[in-house]
Protein backbone atom coordinates (compact mmCIF):
# COMPACT_ATOMS: atom_id res chain seq x y z
CA UNK A 1 0.00 0.00 0.00
CA UNK A 2 1.48 3.34 -0.92
CA UNK A 3 1.88 5.90 1.85
CA UNK A 4 -0.62 9.42 1.77
CA UNK A 5 0.33 12.27 0.73
CA UNK A 6 -1.72 15.31 2.93
CA UNK A 7 -4.32 17.09 0.62
CA UNK A 8 -6.14 20.23 1.10
CA UNK A 9 -10.17 20.05 2.89
CA UNK A 10 -12.62 22.06 0.91
CA UNK A 11 -14.76 23.53 2.82
CA UNK A 12 -14.22 20.52 5.89
CA UNK A 13 -16.45 18.26 4.17
CA UNK A 14 -14.22 16.80 1.27
CA UNK A 15 -11.45 15.20 2.64
CA UNK A 16 -11.99 11.76 4.70
CA UNK A 17 -10.04 8.61 5.66
CA UNK A 18 -10.63 5.52 3.02
CA UNK A 19 -10.68 2.30 4.99
CA UNK A 20 -9.87 -1.26 2.67
CA UNK A 21 -10.46 -4.32 4.79
CA UNK A 22 -8.83 -3.40 8.06
CA UNK A 23 -6.61 -0.69 7.14
CA UNK A 24 -6.80 2.88 8.85
CA UNK A 25 -5.98 5.57 5.74
CA UNK A 26 -6.46 9.10 5.07
CA UNK A 27 -4.68 12.56 5.70
CA UNK A 28 -3.91 13.80 9.10
CA UNK A 29 -6.22 16.68 10.85
CA UNK A 30 -4.33 20.11 9.50
CA UNK A 31 -2.11 21.30 13.12
CA UNK A 32 0.93 23.29 13.65
CA UNK A 33 2.40 19.48 14.55
CA UNK A 34 1.32 17.96 11.13
CA UNK A 35 1.83 14.70 12.63
CA UNK A 36 -0.79 12.99 14.57
CA UNK A 37 -1.12 12.99 17.91
CA UNK A 38 1.50 14.56 20.56
CA UNK A 39 2.99 12.13 23.05
CA UNK A 40 2.09 12.64 26.54
CA UNK A 41 3.94 15.38 28.89
CA UNK A 42 2.00 15.90 32.11
CA UNK A 43 2.94 14.41 35.33
CA UNK A 44 -0.11 12.02 36.76
CA UNK A 45 -2.06 13.54 39.23
CA UNK A 46 -1.27 12.49 42.57
CA UNK A 47 -5.35 11.48 43.17
CA UNK A 48 -5.89 8.65 41.69
CA UNK A 49 -9.76 7.62 40.69
CA UNK A 50 -10.14 3.68 40.37
CA UNK A 51 -10.97 1.73 37.58
CA UNK A 52 -9.51 2.11 34.10
CA UNK A 53 -8.54 4.82 31.42
CA UNK A 54 -6.77 4.78 28.10
CA UNK A 55 -2.80 5.14 28.04
CA UNK A 56 -0.02 5.89 25.79
CA UNK A 57 1.20 2.28 24.44
CA UNK A 58 3.61 1.03 22.21
CA UNK A 59 3.82 2.46 18.43
CA UNK A 60 2.02 0.35 16.06
CA UNK A 61 2.12 0.53 12.05
CA UNK A 62 -1.20 1.90 10.60
CA UNK A 63 -1.16 2.67 6.87
CA UNK A 64 -3.35 5.42 5.48
CA UNK A 65 -4.06 7.26 2.00
CA UNK A 66 -6.11 10.04 1.18
CA UNK A 67 -10.23 9.56 -0.33
CA UNK A 68 -12.96 12.11 -1.52
CA UNK A 69 -16.31 12.01 0.77
CA UNK A 70 -18.85 14.52 1.17
CA UNK A 71 -21.41 14.03 3.94
CA UNK A 72 -25.46 13.77 3.45
CA UNK A 73 -25.49 15.87 6.27
CA UNK A 74 -23.36 18.02 9.60
CA UNK A 75 -25.43 15.56 12.09
CA UNK A 76 -24.57 12.11 11.98
CA UNK A 77 -27.22 9.23 10.79
CA UNK A 78 -26.60 7.38 14.20
CA UNK A 79 -24.23 7.16 17.13
CA UNK A 80 -23.53 5.15 19.83
CA UNK A 81 -21.48 4.63 23.01
CA UNK A 82 -19.19 1.82 24.86
CA UNK A 83 -18.48 2.24 28.64
CA UNK A 84 -15.10 0.30 29.95
CA UNK A 85 -13.50 -0.12 33.02
CA UNK A 86 -12.08 -3.71 34.62
CA UNK A 87 -14.44 -6.18 36.56
CA UNK A 88 -15.09 -4.39 39.82
CA UNK A 89 -16.01 -1.54 38.13
CA UNK A 90 -18.84 -2.53 35.69
CA UNK A 91 -20.18 -4.15 38.65
CA UNK A 92 -20.23 -0.94 40.62
CA UNK A 93 -21.72 0.93 37.46
CA UNK A 94 -24.44 -1.80 36.76
CA UNK A 95 -25.45 -4.21 39.02
CA UNK A 96 -27.84 -5.70 36.41
CA UNK A 97 -25.70 -6.50 33.52
CA UNK A 98 -25.72 -9.84 31.15
CA UNK A 99 -23.29 -10.77 28.81
CA UNK A 100 -23.58 -10.17 25.27
CA UNK A 101 -20.87 -11.19 22.04
CA UNK A 102 -18.53 -8.61 21.52
CA UNK A 103 -19.90 -7.34 18.18
CA UNK A 104 -22.99 -5.65 18.55
CA UNK A 105 -24.90 -3.57 15.73
CA UNK A 106 -25.41 0.08 16.26
CA UNK A 107 -26.49 3.50 14.24
CA UNK A 108 -30.14 1.68 13.14
CA UNK A 109 -28.10 -1.42 11.98
CA UNK A 110 -25.87 0.31 9.90
CA UNK A 111 -22.86 -1.01 11.69
CA UNK A 112 -21.53 -3.21 14.24
CA UNK A 113 -18.62 -2.59 16.17
CA UNK A 114 -17.15 -3.29 19.37
CA UNK A 115 -13.55 -4.00 21.42
CA UNK A 116 -10.78 -6.41 20.53
CA UNK A 117 -8.12 -7.95 22.76
CA UNK A 118 -4.88 -9.61 21.75
CA UNK A 119 -6.72 -13.10 22.11
CA UNK A 120 -10.58 -11.76 20.54
CA UNK A 121 -13.00 -9.93 21.84
CA UNK A 122 -13.17 -8.52 25.49
CA UNK A 123 -16.60 -9.40 27.22
CA UNK A 124 -19.04 -7.78 26.26
CA UNK A 125 -22.15 -6.60 29.06
CA UNK A 126 -25.87 -4.82 29.15
CA UNK A 127 -27.19 -3.38 31.61
CA UNK A 128 -31.07 -4.62 31.76
CA UNK A 129 -32.30 -1.30 32.78
CA UNK A 130 -30.69 1.39 30.76
CA UNK A 131 -29.13 -0.84 28.27
CA UNK A 132 -25.73 0.67 28.23
CA UNK A 133 -23.28 -1.61 27.24
CA UNK A 134 -19.77 -2.39 29.18
CA UNK A 135 -16.70 -3.82 28.32
CA UNK A 136 -14.42 -5.61 30.98
CA UNK A 137 -10.71 -4.83 30.26
CA UNK A 138 -7.74 -5.25 32.58
CA UNK A 139 -4.51 -2.51 33.08
CA UNK A 140 -1.64 -2.74 30.79
CA UNK A 141 -4.13 -4.33 28.47
CA UNK A 142 -3.91 -3.27 24.78
CA UNK A 143 -7.14 -3.31 22.63
CA UNK A 144 -8.75 -1.67 18.69
CA UNK A 145 -11.68 -0.66 18.14
CA UNK A 146 -13.65 -2.87 15.35
CA UNK A 147 -16.53 -1.14 13.31
CA UNK A 148 -17.82 -3.38 10.49
CA UNK A 149 -19.84 -1.36 7.74
CA UNK A 150 -23.33 -3.25 7.17
CA UNK A 151 -24.56 -0.89 4.74
CA UNK A 152 -24.23 -0.89 0.67
CA UNK A 153 -22.53 1.91 0.55
CA UNK A 154 -19.06 3.78 2.19
CA UNK A 155 -19.63 5.21 5.63
CA UNK A 156 -17.78 7.81 7.92
CA UNK A 157 -16.84 6.65 11.15
CA UNK A 158 -15.43 9.31 13.32
CA UNK A 159 -14.34 7.66 16.77
CA UNK A 160 -13.62 9.02 19.98
CA UNK A 161 -11.64 7.59 23.16
CA UNK A 162 -11.87 9.04 26.79
CA UNK A 163 -13.68 12.21 24.78
CA UNK A 164 -10.74 12.70 22.60
CA UNK A 165 -10.55 12.06 19.00
CA UNK A 166 -8.17 9.19 17.91
CA UNK A 167 -7.34 11.17 14.96
CA UNK A 168 -5.99 14.14 16.89
CA UNK A 169 -5.75 13.93 20.32
CA UNK A 170 -7.78 16.89 20.84
CA UNK A 171 -11.70 17.45 22.56
CA UNK A 172 -13.96 14.64 19.85
CA UNK A 173 -16.14 16.29 18.16
CA UNK A 174 -18.65 15.76 15.45
CA UNK A 175 -17.45 18.23 12.86
CA UNK A 176 -13.64 16.52 12.59
CA UNK A 177 -13.12 13.87 9.90
CA UNK A 178 -13.06 9.67 10.77
CA UNK A 179 -12.45 6.86 8.92
CA UNK A 180 -14.45 5.97 5.41
CA UNK A 181 -15.36 2.13 5.42
CA UNK A 182 -16.39 0.63 1.95
CA UNK A 183 -19.64 -1.25 2.18
CA UNK A 184 -18.89 -4.53 3.52
CA UNK A 185 -15.67 -3.98 4.96
CA UNK A 186 -14.27 -3.02 8.48
CA UNK A 187 -11.52 -0.78 10.43
CA UNK A 188 -9.85 -1.50 13.13
CA UNK A 189 -8.45 1.48 15.16
CA UNK A 190 -5.56 0.53 16.75
CA UNK A 191 -4.71 3.84 18.56
CA UNK A 192 -4.24 7.40 18.60
CA UNK A 193 -2.50 8.22 15.04
CA UNK A 194 0.87 9.62 15.51
CA UNK A 195 1.75 9.94 11.72
CA UNK A 196 0.92 8.55 8.05
CA UNK A 197 1.65 4.94 9.04
CA UNK A 198 1.92 5.23 12.74
CA UNK A 199 -0.27 5.21 16.19
CA UNK A 200 0.27 4.78 19.17
CA UNK A 201 -1.52 1.81 20.42
CA UNK A 202 -4.87 1.66 23.22
CA UNK A 203 -3.83 0.76 26.05
CA UNK A 204 -5.52 0.42 29.63
CA UNK A 205 -4.46 2.16 32.19
CA UNK A 206 -4.80 3.92 35.44
CA UNK A 207 -6.55 7.00 35.07
CA UNK A 208 -3.45 9.18 36.96
CA UNK A 209 -1.61 7.44 33.59
CA UNK A 210 -4.02 7.64 30.75
CA UNK A 211 -3.33 9.99 27.63
CA UNK A 212 -6.24 12.08 28.41
CA UNK A 213 -4.48 13.00 31.92
CA UNK A 214 -0.97 13.32 31.00
CA UNK A 215 -1.69 15.83 27.77
CA UNK A 216 -4.35 17.74 28.93
CA UNK A 217 -4.75 17.03 32.74
CA UNK A 218 -8.34 16.66 32.19
CA UNK A 219 -9.91 12.99 33.90
CA UNK A 220 -13.29 13.77 33.34
CA UNK A 221 -14.54 11.31 30.15
CA UNK A 222 -12.35 8.67 31.05
CA UNK A 223 -14.10 5.30 30.74
CA UNK A 224 -16.25 6.15 27.40
CA UNK A 225 -15.59 5.22 23.64
CA UNK A 226 -17.90 6.60 21.09
CA UNK A 227 -18.86 6.43 17.25
CA UNK A 228 -20.41 8.84 15.47
CA UNK A 229 -21.92 7.36 11.90
CA UNK A 230 -21.97 9.99 8.38
CA UNK A 231 -23.63 9.00 5.47
CA UNK A 232 -22.66 9.82 2.19
CA UNK A 233 -24.24 12.79 0.09
CA UNK A 234 -27.18 11.83 -2.40
CA UNK A 235 -26.60 8.03 -1.28
CA UNK A 236 -29.27 5.50 -0.33
CA UNK A 237 -27.07 3.76 1.99
CA UNK A 238 -29.37 0.78 1.60
CA UNK A 239 -29.67 0.30 -1.77
CA UNK A 240 -26.40 1.53 -3.54
CA UNK A 241 -24.27 -0.97 -4.86
CA UNK A 242 -20.47 -0.04 -5.13
CA UNK A 243 -20.59 -1.33 -8.87
CA UNK A 244 -24.01 -0.03 -9.95
CA UNK A 245 -22.45 3.26 -11.53
CA UNK A 246 -20.27 1.37 -13.72
CA UNK A 247 -23.04 -0.93 -14.82
CA UNK A 248 -25.58 1.90 -16.18
CA UNK A 249 -22.56 3.61 -17.75
CA UNK A 250 -21.67 0.96 -19.50
CA UNK A 251 -25.59 -0.48 -20.44
CA UNK A 252 -26.13 -1.09 -24.13
CA UNK A 253 -29.29 -0.21 -25.43
CA UNK A 254 -29.59 -2.84 -28.60
CA UNK A 255 -27.73 -6.13 -26.76
CA UNK A 256 -28.08 -8.20 -29.38
CA UNK A 257 -26.92 -8.00 -33.20
CA UNK A 258 -29.17 -8.44 -35.71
Amino acid sequence: MKRATLFSLVCGLFAAIFITSCTPMGPLPSSDRQAGVAPPSYTPSPEERPGLATGWGEEKTSTMEGSHFVRSSSRPSGMDTLYYNDKDGIKAMSGNAYKVEGLQTAAGGMVEWGIKGSLGYLSTYKDYNNRQRFVQGDKEQTYSIVIKNRCKSALEIVASVDGLDVMDGKSASLSKRGYIVKPGKAVEIKGFRTSYDKVAAFKFSSVSHSYANLRHGNTRNVGVIGIAVFTEKGVNPWTWMPDETERRNTAQPFSTAP
